[in-house]
Order: C-alpha cells, then structure tokens, then sequence
C-alpha cells in the first residue's frame, strides 16, 4: 500500500487534528524540559555558561599547549584571566534564569521536535522518498549539535577573549553586563548551530532543481573570501591562528555543501559522454 494513498483518505479537518497533537506534543516537551532546566539552571550557570569567564576554561587549557612553544601566536597561557560580569537592572537575572532554561530546553528536545515533524509529514511521503528524508533529518539533526558546539568551545570564547581584554584607555574598567553576556552567548551558540545546516539547506535547493554542482565550483573564489571576511567579523582578534580556527570548518562546510547537490546537467551528460568514449566501438571489438 502506498503511503501517499493512506494520506489520501485523511480529510482537511483529519490534517488539522494530526497538526493540533503534534504542536501539542512539542509544546508539552517544551514545557517540561523547561521546568527541569529550571531548576538546574543556577549549577549550569557556573559551570557552563560563565565558564568561559576564565582562564581555565577547557579551550583556554587546549590553546596553551598548541600555541606556549610557538612566540607568534596569541597567549592563552593567562590563568588570571576573568570577565566580570555585572548586572544593571532590577529584574534582569530572574529572567535570564527563565530565558536561559527555555534555551536549553529547546536545545535538548531540538531531536525529539525533528522526530514531530518527521512523524507529521512521513503519511505524505512515498517509500523511496521515506528513506531519504530519515536521513536528511538525522543528518541536519547531528550537524546541528556539531555546530552548537563549535560556538560554544571555539567563536564564543575567542571572540569573548579578544574584545574582554582589548583596551581603548587605562581609564576604563572593564565590566560586562549580564544582558551583553547572555546575547553574545545565545548567538554565536545557535548561529552556528545553523551555519552548519548549510549543507542540509544546500542539498534541499538541489532537490527542487535551484542549486547544482557547477555552482559552488564557478564561485569557490568569491566564496573563500567571503568566508574569511565572516571569520575574521566573528574572531577580530586578527590573528591568522584564530582566524583559521573559524575559517577552515566554515569552508568544510561549503565543501560538504558542494559534494551532497546534484550536479549540473551539462556536468551529468559530460560524465555520461566520457563514459561512452571509454567503451570500444563495434568495429574496434
């Protein structure tokens, strides 16, 4: 029996319950791991979200061994270091402390809310296309967290290292409010998380004919420097070690982007006619 056949019998109304229980269903989830989060949020406060603010933070530890016997590179061997982070408004750490635990749940229940809408959609689909949307679903869920952690253990803490001990003047301290922290944090966290769903995205506007091959290997140059000109916005210490830090998994990405589209047509009758030269004609054999 055909999946889309049995999609066929359900009615509008039918469509609209299946949506109504699973939105109900991932709000509940939400709601939940919410709740948990809560109230484990104050230890994961110190030991994860500020850990950062020192000097002994795991990447600050790994960087002082790569870069103590090379004297160009930028020091990480400061244990002192520390951001002081300050809070200026009345209300600001009770609702980041809620803030905080919604972030986290959504992070933690970011699979199960793919599995919802796998789960939604898979009446819809055939069976060969079954197949390919579990894995593209895995496959986006998984490079997600890679990229949750790429800016958590390696944008975060260098952009923060940099701009925490640049100094216009002597005559300025340098504090950190807590709302500053906490928006830096969440951002380059989640922008990466979906910086590197680009080779999910690249692989769907292949599916429906918008992107091919051809396309990433016309602008690989241009590419190279816009993705330097990003790593270099996202780590302006300037230095060429931290800017590759950032620059070669951006560029990974958009290799990875390359392999997973579709290639061009030109390219597939190129590949085809190469294939055909290769077998001996009648008269030869």
């Amino acid at each position: 029996i055909n999946m889309s056949q049995l999609n066929d019998e359900m009615s509008f109304w039918d469509h609209l319950e299946a949506l109504r229980w699973t939105l109900f269903r991932c709000i509940l989830a939400l709601f939940v791991f919410t709740i948990a989060s809560f109230s484990v949020m104050r230890y994961l406060f110190d030991h994860v979200i500020m850990a950062p603010c020192y000097g002994d933070f795991a990447t600050y530890r790994l960087m002082c061994k790569v870069t103590s016997s090379v004297s160009f590179l930028p020091d990480f061997c400061d244990s002192a270091f520390k951001v002081n982070i300050v809070n200026i408004k009345l209300a600001t750490q009770f609702f980041t402390h809620m803030s905080s635990s919604f972030w986290l749940a959504l992070l933690l229940t970011f699979p199960y809310l793919v599995y919802e809408v796998w789960k939604f959609i898979r009446p819809a689909l055939y069976e060969n296309e079954m197949k390919s949307v579990r894995w593209v679903f895995s496959f986006g869920t998984l490079m997600f967290f890679i990229g949750c952690s790429v800016g958590y253990f390696i944008v975060f803490p260098m952009t923060l290292r940099f701009l925490a001990t640049y100094e216009l003047s002597t005559a300025i301290t340098e504090q950190v409010s807590l709302e500053s922290y906490m928006d830096n944090f969440l951002m380059m966290i989640f922008i990466m998380g979906l910086v590197f769903e680009m080779p999910l995205l690249s692989w769907l506007l292949s599916q429906i004919g918008i992107l091919n091959r051809s396309f990433f290997r016309t602008y690989r140059r241009y590419a190279i420097v816009g993705l330097l000109v990003a790593a270099a916005f996202i780590t302006p210490s300037g230095d060429p070690f931290t800017l590759s830090l950032v620059f070669f998994p951006l560029y990974s990405l958009y290799e990875l982007s390359a392999f997973f589209v579709k290639k061009a047509p030109e390219e597939a009758g190129d590949d085809s006619d190469e294939l055909l030269s290769a077998i001996p004609a009648e008269k030869d054999l």
